[in-house]
């Protein structure tokens, strides 16, 4: 089994003369940051690595959800990934070692909305028909494969486990 975790950056600001590759994290998204690091530790969603795209509010993100896990995760920076649509993000999974068991990508939208949609095969409650709606700023979609290795990822063969944001955490906005 291979588990798939997308987290879209948190809420990230607009500062005049930004360029998009460099905008910070606004201060919702510097709150929300550690607030779903909590919950990933507390649910045990401890990625083996983790991929950040390299845009500035992408590490940031990153830099506040890490703190929260009791050993450090492996990271790799993936410019790849930055602004990218599915079809890019899918080739960087692909990539990914068979020792890697639990992959976590830290990215954008509209790529892993996407993504995200085109992988799920099958999902249970409600979490889907949100995902449709929206894959709002520190959205988390875990989604699990019956596979042996990253390479086999493909449409429509995972199973959304879950799917959380900031709010459907009750954090506050």
């Amino acid at each position: 089994m291979r588990r798939l975790m997308l987290l879209r950056h948190t809420k990230s600001d607009w500062p005049s003369g930004v360029d998009d590759h460099e905008r910070p994290l606004a201060r919702r998204g510097r709150h929300a940051g550690p607030l779903m690091g909590n919950y990933m530790a507390r649910e045990g969603l401890l990625p083996d690595l983790a991929v950040i795209s390299t845009a500035r509010r992408t590490r940031e993100t990153w830099e506040l959800v890490c703190p929260a896990f009791a050993e450090p995760i492996a990271e790799l920076d993936e410019r790849r990934i930055y602004e990218a649509p599915a079809g890019s993000i899918i080739d960087v999974i692909h990539e990914t070692g068979i020792d890697i068991h639990t992959l976590l990508l830290v990215g954008h939208n509209p790529g892993l909305q996407d993504l995200t949609l085109d992988l799920i095969g099958r999902a249970d409650g409600n979490d889907l028909g949100r995902l449709r709606e929206k894959y709002p700023t520190g959205g988390l979609a875990v989604i699990d494969f019956d596979i042996g290795s990253w390479s086999e990822v493909a449409a429509r063969a995972g199973r959304l486990e879950r799917f959380r944001t900031p709010k459907t955490l009750d954090l506050p906005a």
